[in-house]
């Protein structure tokens, strides 16, 4: 493939910090070739600002090959850019055209403040695993892998859930700002294992309240948060995770009512 230079205009949105109201800036991004990826051409803009006295660009990032879940942007009003199944790490410039103007923006949520710039405060996710995304029942030392047999089926089902990187796209693409799609896909990938039935009911409860507690909307099946995904996490998930939380709160009950006779 060709190599060719771009040069596009960025409107960039520029915030000092969560109490600051923000605004665009737009800067110049020149002389970028189709072989960088979105991050690095972010990167030579950060560096002519560095050069002249200016403060870079703030946005996260880290392993940059689409697996930690860390970067993330508003890209022209769509969560990760315009590539489907794409992070804002693997999106490159060759989706782009030589005079294009581009729009950044960060997540915008209740549940995600701003920190600076593009920047995000994501710790709710952690809190939301925080409150039950995980198994404490010890289990012991490694075991021979067949001795508890898992459906082929069943596995291959907890492995889709489990791609879930927790980059926060479904929030940003949901009009209510929803996490059902974060929180749905890690509560179905431990329910589907034998090794999370024991928490199982008390994970949905605790997982959903977090979730609640947060600040996040809730899902009217707009869709949003699916086409968004980098990974492609389906919609699916959010039925099971109702139908979890209905089975919890109605085990729930049934234990009250006993223990009230």
């Amino acid at each position: 493939m060709s190599e060719e230079l771009l040069n596009l205009t960025l409107h960039v949105w520029r915030q000092n910090g969560p109490n600051d109201s923000g605004r665009f800036e737009t800067h110049q991004a020149k002389d970028i070739t189709t072989h960088m990826s979105f991050l690095e051409m972010l990167d030579v803009v950060n560096e002519e600002l560095i050069e002249n006295g200016k403060l870079p660009i703030a946005f996260d990032h880290d392993c940059r090959e689409g697996i930690c879940g860390t970067c993330g942007m508003v890209i022209n009003g769509m969560a990760h850019g315009p590539q489907k199944l794409t992070t804002t790490c693997q999106l490159h410039m060759r989706q782009f055209k030589d005079g294009d103007e581009i729009w950044l923006e960060p997540w915008r949520a209740q549940g995600f403040p701003v920190l600076k710039d593009l920047v995000v405060d994501r710790t709710a996710f952690d809190r939301i695993i925080q409150a039950g995304g995980y198994i404490s029942i010890r289990t012991g030392s490694a075991s021979e892998a067949n001795e508890l047999p898992v459906a082929k089926e069943i596995a291959d089902q907890a492995m889709d859930a489990a791609e879930c990187i927790g980059c926060g796209a479904c929030v940003a693409a949901c009009p209510n700002a929803s996490a059902s799609l974060f929180t749905a896909a890690k509560i179905s990938h431990l329910s589907l294992l034998p090794q999370g039935q024991a928490e199982r009911q008390d994970r949905a409860r605790t997982m959903v309240a977090q979730m609640d507690a947060e600040g996040f909307g809730g899902c009217t099946n707009h869709g949003e948060c699916e086409a968004a995904c980098p990974k492609g996490v389906s919609m699916r998930w959010i039925a099971r995770m109702n139908r979890e939380l209905v089975r919890a709160m109605v085990k729930a009950d049934t234990t009250i009512e006993r223990r009230d006779r």
